[in-house]
């Protein structure tokens, strides 16, 4: 529902940002900010800030940034009008309802999910009665004892036809009890009966732990084994996940998500420590699941029985998630002994073990190549073709670009013997001797980013040391910010789109200049680097401007003249982009191995076409090709 914006506000108003935030965070005041540890990603130096008089966060390591309800909904797996309503209940305030229409349809939900309490009470009471005897001996004989059985809520539908019907007919008119899912219409024209009749009860709550449904296993041989609650309008089989609620709380805590096959499953799984573990409701797991697992975690581990239904299951879970993998998020799968499933593992086995199947779980890449590469004999060159054909077919149903690259990759790597996709590239015709030159300065670029000292059209001081680290074309570009600032004035934005790597602290190190920069764009080298260290950053600061890079890059170094400072910047930018250009066209050549398209070997010739446009230059500035 949508929220007058002045109740928005007044909420935010009443709520401290800071001290929800502190519940968190340690947070320590300096002047009119507060900082501390991010909680959105790890880190040693706190980058983390709140803005209290402000109302907002922002992280200047991962960028995280939002208001308190923002917050709440990040650190608590909340939609937004579930943090709306927590932060409403602890501020004193009433959550207006913004149309009569969305008021009757919260008044009927409550109504339902009254009765559906209601009859949760009623089968746990059950299960405690007499009647419910058979039913505790099934629950004992699965491991279960009281203390599980009233955590999870367990009960007992009795055998008759109106047990339930009669227990709550003096609170709930029968048509409300219909539209529940609680009893069911006779086909034969006579009244309406109890949905679940001798079964042991599985009660199923909404992501806030709400009773919206309930999964019933029948006691005895009777048939369906295993029968959930019609849909409602409450619940849908394919939006909810059994177990939700707990899994929600034990991801804030633990950013992991475990899905099994059935409630049991999930059951052992929660006592043995998983606390994240949820399963899909008798249905294959559904495109709203998965999306609904990835707020959870961004690879959740499905971990299905060990027999041959089981792998189906997984192999369908693949299938549906393959158009929906994005950067970060994917899925992994859990290979289960033949015969056993999670519950009875544990039983077994114990925790230690199912933790190390988890632990060993299958990215959904590697799950996929197993598929795919077991589908049949390899013997031959037409069954080879056969699976690269499959591949081929995989891969387009990815629908995200950036990750469908990475699956061509993955399998160019696995796929043997490689193509050589040279032969799918013919020379351009109009600059054939050109090209030949190109291709050799292609290969000496290739060597020139493992150390050749004229890489920058910069004469070194002296010989590198063979033993030494030769620099990475990413830590020259830091050393000319280093020691001549004014550049970021000019590059400020190109510097924040490059990609630094990981390594040595790189990526954080020039995310940090950048937001020095922003802070005051007049920094001098001297005091940029006293931030730097007082931030931590000395160690990284002083291997990139160690003789190490420095004697690969002359005009880099303190006291260079600002023109040759710009010239130097301009050519290490270029070089940069060839360095990239040469990244995409290995894996252009990869994708050309596995997908022979038009397309495909078009991409290739014009990066490779850019990469000769960019060498060209270079020629011309040096009049050498040599």
């Amino acid at each position: 529902m949508a929220f007058p914006p002045r109740f928005l506000d007044e909420l935010r108003h009443r709520i401290s940002l800071a001290e929800i935030v502190g519940r968190r965070v340690k947070l320590v005041r300096r002047g009119r900010e507060y900082t501390g540890l991010c909680p959105f990603h790890n880190e040693k130096t706190p980058s983390f800030s709140v803005v209290e008089e402000k109302g907002f966060y922002h992280c200047f390591g991962c960028s995280a940034h939002g208001d308190v309800i923002a917050f709440v909904m990040q650190t608590e797996n909340l939609s937004f009008p579930e943090a709306v309503d927590q932060l409403a209940r602890k501020a004193g305030l009433e959550v207006p309802k913004a149309t009569p229409e969305e008021r009757q349809r919260a008044e009927r939900a409550a109504t339902l999910q009254g009765a559906l309490e209601a009859a949760c009470a009623f089968f746990e009471s059950q299960l405690r009665a007499p009647e419910g005897r058979a039913a505790r001996e099934y629950l004992a004989g699965r491991g279960l004892d009281d203390a599980a059985i009233r955590r999870f809520r367990l009960g007992f539908a009795p055998d008759g036809r109106e047990a339930l019907k009669r227990a709550l007919g003096g609170k709930f008119p029968e048509v409300l009890l219909l539209e529940a899912g609680l009893i069911h219409q006779s086909d034969d024209g006579r009244a309406p009966f109890d949905y679940f009749r001798n079964r042991v009860i599985f009660p199923i709550g909404d992501r806030g732990g709400r009773i919206i449904a309930f999964g019933g296993r029948v006691i005895g041989d009777g048939q369906p084994k295993y029968l959930n609650s019609p849909e409602t309008p409450l619940f849908a089989k394919g939006r909810n996940l059994y177990g939700w609620a707990a899994a929600r709380a034990a991801a804030a805590r633990d950013n992991s998500a475990i899905v099994a096959e059935g409630y049991m499953d999930v059951i052992a799984l929660h006592r043995a420590g998983f606390g994240t573990a949820v399963a899909p409701l008798g249905t294959a797991l559904t495109e709203t699941q998965i999306e609904e697992l990835w707020r959870l975690a961004p690879e959740p581990i499905l971990c299905f029985d060990g027999d041959a239904a089981g792998q189906r299951a997984a192999a369908r879970a693949l299938d549906r998630a393959l158009p929906l993998l994005k950067p970060g998020h994917s899925l992994r799968f859990a290979l289960l002994p033949a015969g056993e499933d999670p519950d009875t593992l544990i039983h077994r086995q114990g925790a230690a073990a199912m933790r190390a199947i988890l632990d060993a779980a299958a990215p959904l890449a590697e799950m996929l190549w197993t598929i795919e590469k077991s589908a049949g004999p390899l013997r031959t060159p037409e069954q080879r073709a056969a699976l690269r054909a499959r591949l081929r077919a995989r891969v387009r149903q990815v629908a995200e670009r950036s990750v469908q690259q990475e699956y061509i990759k993955f399998f160019a790597e696995r796929l043997s013997p490689p193509v050589d996709t040279r032969r799918f590239i013919p020379r351009p015709d109009r600059r054939a001797a050109g090209w030949r030159v190109a291709s050799a300065r292609r290969d000496r670029l290739r060597r020139s980013f493992l150390g050749s000292a004229d890489w920058l059209g910069q004469e070194p001081i002296r010989a590198a040391d063979p033993q030494s680290q030769l620099p990475a074309v990413e830590e020259v570009l830091l050393a000319y910010l280093l020691n001549h600032p004014f550049l970021l004035g000019e590059a400020a934005e190109e510097l924040a789109q490059i990609d630094f790597p990981a390594v040595g602290k790189l990526d954080s190190l020039s995310r940090k200049i950048l937001e020095l920069h922003h802070r005051n764009p007049a920094l001098d080298a001297e005091t940029l680097k006293g931030h730097l260290n007082r931030e931590g950053f000395g160690p990284a600061v002083e291997r990139i401007l160690s003789p190490r890079v420095l004697e690969f890059a002359r005009f880099a170094r303190a006291g260079a003249d600002v023109e040759a400072v710009r010239s130097g910047w301009v050519d290490i930018k270029r070089r940069y982009e060839q360095q990239c250009l040469l990244t995409q066209i290995a894996e252009a050549e990869r994708s050309l191995a596995v997908n022979t398209t038009e397309e495909t070997l078009a991409r290739l010739r014009h990066l490779q076409e850019m990469l000769y446009e960019s060498q060209a230059k270079d020629d011309d500035a040096s009049g050498d090709l040599g």
